[in-house]
């Protein structure tokens, strides 16, 4: 007996499923189109690199030859190496300085700005530092601190006050004090925008039922501006010890770490081990302690906003 093949056609019921199937799938495929190039740089630039890193940690190479393990060799290596304890005292040093100032005189020109006119103009004014090569910030800085006749600041002051100001550049007492005023400087006009963004959030019923009940300008800013930007203030101050932790490029500029122990960061001592002494695999443990030490840093942040911060709810 011979079996009959019945062909089974779409019903006005099934075709809209399919139709829809169809558009699912066609989407899926451009969207996956439009990812790989992300994906690809995101696994090319980061991933790849990272994991390389963490295993070139445990080896012994200088870019050359032939790897060879290690262990935590590396990690115990740098752990008692004086000059990246200097480094890491330095960064600390200027985390300190850099995030409370930075941020507090940034909230400050916020606040000023709040409530005049043509606020775009003085963000544009304010933002241009961040938008500028951090190497040209470097250069005219480099410029104005530098010693003697060629310092414009220190000049300026001897010539019309007859103070004569310590070498900004040189001394390793106060070379973390220019890093740190430059490093403000620049990044100060990021945070007067962020801080302004969040003081325009602020419902301004609050700011008159503040004031109607007899609260000043500074009971005002504590029990209701700075409760409703604490976001913003905690967002800041994340962004802010990230940066602190990664500092390098204007400090390179500036001066030379490798005369003045003031100014070595930890990521100056991962690019001296690196790329001077080609010690890849004590570069890729100290850039990990690194790691490390962000990671914890953000993490006691993240614990400690709990009480601090108070979001809408």
């Amino acid at each position: 007996m011979v079996g009959v093949v019945t062909e089974t056609r779409p019903t006005a019921k099934t075709r809209p499923a399919r139709a829809a199937t169809r558009v699912r799938n066609r989407d899926g495929w451009w969207a996956a189109f439009f990812l790989a190039p992300q994906v690809v740089g995101l696994l090319a630039f980061l991933v790849f690199p990272l994991g390389f890193a963490v295993v070139l940690a445990f080896m012994k190479w200088d870019g050359l030859g032939e790897k060879s393990w290690v262990g935590f060799d590396n990690f115990a290596a740098q752990l008692s190496d004086p000059d990246f304890g200097t480094a890491v005292w330095n960064t600390v040093k200027l985390a300190f300085l850099t995030v409370p100032v930075g941020l507090a005189l940034a909230l400050l020109i916020a606040l000023a700005l709040n409530h005049v006119r043509g606020k775009t103009f003085y963000r544009i004014v304010y933002f241009l530092p961040v938008i500028t090569s951090s190497v040209a910030v470097a250069v005219m800085w480099q410029i104005i601190l530098a010693s003697g006749d060629y310092g414009v600041l220190n000049r300026t002051v001897y010539d019309w006050f007859g103070i004569v100001l310590p070498d900004w550049l040189e001394d390793p007492s106060w070379v973390v004090v220019a890093i740190a005023v430059v490093t403000i400087w620049s990044s100060l006009g990021l945070n007067v925008v962020i801080f302004l963004a969040g003081l325009q959030t602020i419902p301004p019923s609050l700011m008159e039922a503040a004031r109607i009940d007899g609260a000043g300008p500074i009971r005002v800013f504590r029990s209701v501006t700075l409760p409703m930007i604490s976001p913003t203030v905690f967002f800041s101050t994340v962004v802010a010890v990230i940066s602190s932790f990664q500092a390098f490029d204007q400090i390179y500029v500036l001066v030379d770490p490798d005369h003045n122990d003031g100014a070595r960061t930890i990521v100056y001592q991962v690019y001296d081990l690196g790329f001077k002494q080609f010690e890849f695999g004590m570069s890729s443990a100290a850039a990990l302690i690194l790691l490390a030490l962000t990671l914890l840093v953000t993490l006691v942040q993240f614990g400690v906003q709990k009480r601090f911060v108070h979001y809408d709810s």
